[in-house]
């Protein structure tokens, strides 16, 4: 089973990451449904704008640790060098 590390940009211009094993399941969550992050409910909608796989889920969560720990200037960067296809 693979892993996706993602970025959000919710409606308020904010950055939310995350991990997942099936980002359109969670994409629906964090857009509507009560399973969404706490943090993305009052700030819809949320527009997926990065993505990666990873191949473990320890990856995953220490990939999204490094994320989190970037700017938002740098996370901007990364959103540029890789944007979603």
């Amino acid at each position: 089973m693979s892993h996706i590390v993602y970025i959000l940009q919710c409606a308020d211009n904010t950055l939310y990451t995350g991990y997942t094993n099936n980002i359109e399941k969670r994409l629906v969550s964090h857009n509507g449904g009560s399973a969404g992050a706490k943090y993305t409910r009052s700030r819809r909608p949320v527009l997926l704008v990065y993505s990666e796989p990873a191949r473990t889920l320890s990856l995953a969560r220490k990939r999204e640790a490094v994320i989190k720990q970037l700017t938002r200037q740098e996370k901007m960067q990364l959103i540029g060098h890789k944007k979603m296809a």
